[in-house]
């Protein structure tokens, strides 16, 4: 598999990402009552920058993500004492039902396929499960400067009944908060991120 993340793994850490996954751990802490008995999994953890600050108030983490060097970038950053499971790859690749709670941030318009990563998520949660999934509201293209990728942010009615189809019960969709990015040379756009919870039936 190419590791499209290779070229941008060492420097993925910037202000503007730190301060976007701040937020979105901030929102997220507020609005979900996470358990010290919990076991977690992010999906695209990337560096960690959001699941190594949800670590403290859960049991173990599940980092997974496609890109090696990313990742790489993450074990820099364990300390050794950590409960934490790297997989490399695909979701798909982990099978054991032991989650409590997924959560991921800005990865899931880089999934091609929703709804068979929405019914692997329903094997390997147990009843009751969190699923909390941060990320943008349709766009035209621009917001990855208009590069093939598998979706153009999401609307969210529709994600939400994928995620009904699957076995997931939907308790909310909302903005949480508004990305100001350049879509063209001096051309600015607004883009707004949600954040959907939804809970294993």
């Amino acid at each position: 598999m190419t590791d499209n993340f290779a070229h941008r793994a060492a420097d993925w850490d910037n202000p503007s990402k730190i301060n976007m996954t701040t937020i979105f751990v901030s929102k997220l802490v507020d609005k979900i009552a996470l358990q010290k008995n919990w076991r977690g999994l992010e999906i695209g953890a990337g560096t960690g920058l959001v699941g190594l600050q949800l670590l403290p108030y859960l049991q173990s983490v599940v980092f997974e993500d496609t890109s090696a060097a990313m990742l790489g970038i993450l074990k820099q950053k364990l300390k050794g004492d950590e409960v934490v499971e790297i997989v490399e790859g695909e979701v798909f690749e982990y099978q054991k039902q032991d989650v409590d709670f997924v959560f991921s941030c800005m990865a899931f318009h880089h999934i091609p396929d929703i709804e068979k990563t929405l019914e692997h998520l329903y094997q390997i949660t147990n009843s009751g499960a969190t699923i909390v999934v941060g990320d943008i509201r349709t766009e035209d293209g621009s917001f990855h400067h208009f590069e093939p990728i598998p979706h153009k942010g999401f609307d969210t009615a529709e994600l939400s009944e994928k995620f009904e189809k699957a076995g997931f019960k939907v308790l909310s969709t909302e903005t949480y908060n508004v990305l100001n990015r350049e879509r063209t040379p001096g051309v600015f756009t607004d883009y707004e991120q949600f954040m959907l919870v939804a809970e294993r039936r």
